[in-house]
This record gives C-alpha cells, structure tokens and sequence, in this order.
C-alpha cells in the first residue's frame, strides 16, 4: 500500500531523531568512544608494573616446579602485603623467594627533552584553560541546524537535510556555517623517572634465567622498548650495567642467596597538576559561526512622547 507525503515526512521525522545529524547512519558505525585519563606518576607506575608482571612474566624453575615469579611494588607496607598476599611469606613472615620487587627510585623534570611540543605555550585564559589540541571534529548536529535553516530561507520552510550527504548538500556546506567540537588539554611536562628492579633467588640457576630477559628485551637508546598504560605510551632504556648483591662469596653461617639489580630509566609526560588542578584537565570547545551586533539609535533633539520604559522604538 502506497504511503502518503505525510506519512513519508512522520517516517523521515523520526529517522532524523535518531540519527540527529548529518551523515550519522554511516559515520556511527565506525566511530567508538575512547575513555582518555590524563598521564600521571601512578599512570607510569602502572605501565612499568604491567611490563614486568604481564608482558615479561618471568618464571622460573622451583622446589614445586616451573611457576611464576611474583612481582611485588616494594612501597607497600608489610602489614598489607601480609593481608593481601598471603604467598609472599612463610609462617616467620620471611619472603618466599625467588621474588622481584619494583621500586621508584627517582624523578626528573627533563628540560633539554621537549618533545613535540618546542615551546612554553601559555594556555588559554579562561575559566577552562586547556592548551594542546588533540581532537577536532564537526558537530554534526549543531552544523545541520544552521544548514536547515539556510536551506529553510532559500528553498522553503519544508526543506531538511536527513541521512547521507548529496553532492548539492556538499556544495552548501561549503557556504553554510561549520561547527567544530575541539578538545585540548594542558601542556605536557616531561619527566624521566627512574625504577629499580631487584630480583632475588636462592640458587645461581633461578638467576640467570630471570635476568636473561632484561638482557635481550630492546631498551637501548637506538630501539627503545615502548610500554603502555590507559592509553599513554611512554619510551623504556634498561641500563647496561646489572649489579650483583650477592653474598654468596661469603663463608658465614647466614644463608646464602642471589641478587640483582637492574636500573630502568623511563620518559614519560605528566598533563596537569593533577587534584591540585582547579581548571578541567580535559577542556571541550565550540567555535563561534555567528556574530551579530545589536542595532543602536542616536536621539538628537527631544525626547519623543513615544518612550516608555527607557527603550525607543519606531
């Protein structure tokens, strides 16, 4: 059965309020929303705890077997550790080896690496700040309804724009007025923070093959390794140089284990002054498409009769 105008415009109607804008049906379904937390000290923490426990997940040969080594942060205190986890120790409360601990050992703001930004750039001052852009996109819906209205002035009141863009819809966009959605954030501070990494075993052979990794990972300044974090990258240099800490020269009673230290140096970025920060750390603007100056009269001469309220019109 053949609908009517009417009923053809009611099915457009509601097609158009669930799309809302321009194009939408076939720019939904590539697009996907990317939950973006700005970088941080603990963001870099995180990346470099993931890399050791997750990416390099080191086993190594045991009483019970080959098993995985636990990776332990070492800031965290004994009694949480002892809570938490429980494997760590034995009934005295004495770390059950081999283990490898993660430390923080140092931060530094790198001044001579910028980046890709090559400048102190001020943010912009406002309520809202916000400095780098890093997003741009139309707003499909706000650019449709100047465009419907354009259109509604040139052709008539009745005129859309629905679904996909015709070539005549193009050539008036071109004229019509665009609006864009544009996401900055502050300017980003390099740091170089430094880790070390303590592996401790109680036999030469669960040594050497935890420490194996470390040395053919790339993390030389030639082929830097690169780690990830909720979305952040960050560039890893392993230091050449293991120092050993063992005491197994030693002919005293005490028992005898092995320990390495391994130095890791990661550059990285912090965005923002974290909660200490009172404007938004991630700032989304529109531009302005429109300017319009209100239309002003001079009185010369008396005042008419006709004024009231202190507004004058003809």
């Amino acid at each position: 059965m053949a609908r009517s105008k009417r009923t053809q415009r009611q099915i457009q109607d509601k097609k158009a309020n669930e799309y809302d804008y321009i194009g939408d049906k076939q720019v939904a379904e590539h697009l996907h929303e990317i939950e973006f937390q700005p970088s941080s000290l603990e963001t870099i923490d995180g990346a470099m705890l993931r890399f050791i426990d997750e990416e390099l997940n080191l086993f190594a040969t045991t009483n019970e077997g080959f098993k995985k080594v636990p990776v332990l942060w070492v800031t965290a205190e004994r009694a949480f550790q002892i809570k938490h986890n429980k494997d760590l120790r034995d009934g005295e409360e004495t770390l059950i080896l081999p283990l490898i601990t993660v430390n923080r050992a140092s931060v530094t703001k790198e001044q001579d690496y910028r980046g890709t930004v090559y400048a102190n750039l001020y943010p912009v001052d406002d309520e809202k700040g916000g400095t780098i852009t890093i997003a741009r996109k139309i707003n499909q819906k706000k650019t449709a309804e100047f465009q419907n209205a354009v259109a509604s002035r040139r052709v008539g009141a009745n005129h859309k724009v629905y679904g996909k863009m015709t070539n005549t819809n193009k050539r008036n966009m071109s004229t019509a007025k665009t609006v864009y959605e544009t996401i900055t954030i502050p300017l980003p501070v390099w740091i170089k923070v430094t880790y070390q990494i303590s592996i401790r075993t109680e036999y030469q052979q669960q040594m050497n093959e935890l420490i194996r990794p470390f040395l053919t990972v790339p993390g030389n300044s030639r082929m830097p390794k690169r780690i990830e974090n909720e979305g952040h990258a960050y560039e890893v240099f392993i230091d050449g140089s293991f120092a050993n800490n063992s005491n197994q020269a030693n002919l005293g009673m005490e028992q005898r284990n092995y320990e390495t230290d391994i130095n890791i140096e990661v550059m990285g970025y912090l965005v923002g002054e974290g909660e200490n920060q009172e404007r938004p750390k991630i700032v989304k603007r529109e531009n302005a498409v429109e300017f319009k100056i209100g239309r002003e009269r001079t009185i010369v001469g008396d005042l008419p009769e006709n004024i009231k309220d202190g507004f004058y019109r003809e």
